[in-house]
């Protein structure tokens, strides 16, 4: 007597990329796609209700994230496995997704084969997040923490306007300063965190989660 499929649970808020997903998973002899939404709030109730054996979460949901999806669905089902299946590629995202408990974190770009095999690796208990990775995140995390603690919460409210591309006047008249304050401020992030330009301001701030 065959295995009972592995029951999947597609988070994802682009209704023709779930579609196609499903499609292509309800195709697998092994797999069945039990469910598909596109928030936070739907996918805990859903996992709660279906009980998956994994879930495959975008990053980007309508009302929060995949990591948060994925903290929700483990506490109430620690059992379930989560694979995010994102375009998000930012180090503060896998760092998320690891926290949540994914057991994989593949970018949309790469091949749908890839997907399926990890479903069938992760449902067997299997990772796809090597020690290395893990090692390699923790240790950016760490650093990106000591430069935010290092940060005054000025200096924060100005790079995230920078970064949002307001001019140095604008910050000055948005947060009641004067102009001279403004470009103190900016002479203190480029030595804290070597900003020098609007570019590295937008780098820095997503790095920082200071902006989306």
């Amino acid at each position: 007597m065959s295995a009972d499929p592995i029951r999947v649970l597609i988070v994802e808020d682009h209704q023709v990329v779930a579609e196609g997903l499903g499609a292509l998973l309800n195709d697998q002899a092994d797999m069945t796609v039990v469910g598909n939404v596109g928030s936070v709030g739907e996918s805990i109730a859903l996992a709660a209700e279906l009980n998956p054996d994994v879930v495959i979460l975008d990053f980007r949901l309508t009302d929060g994230t995949g990591a948060d999806a994925g903290t929700g669905i483990r506490q109430i089902r620690p059992e379930t496995k989560l694979i995010f299946l994102t375009r998000e590629d930012s180090d503060a995202a896998r760092f998320a997704a690891l926290e949540s408990g994914a057991s994989a974190f593949i970018h949309k770009s790469r091949a749908a084969s890839e997907v399926v095999d990890a479903i069938r690796v992760v449902a067997g208990g299997g990772t796809l997040i090597t020690p290395r990775t893990i090692a390699t995140l923790l240790n950016k995390r760490r650093s990106m923490d000591a430069q935010l603690e290092s940060l005054t919460p000025r200096e924060k409210e100005v790079l995230r306007l920078m970064a949002e591309g307001v001019s140095s006047r604008e910050i000055a008249s948005k947060l009641g300063i004067s102009y001279t304050t403004v470009r103190t401020h900016i002479r203190s992030l480029g030595s804290k965190l070597g900003v020098h330009s609007k570019l590295q301001a937008i780098v820095k701030a997503r790095e920082l989660a200071l902006v989306e």
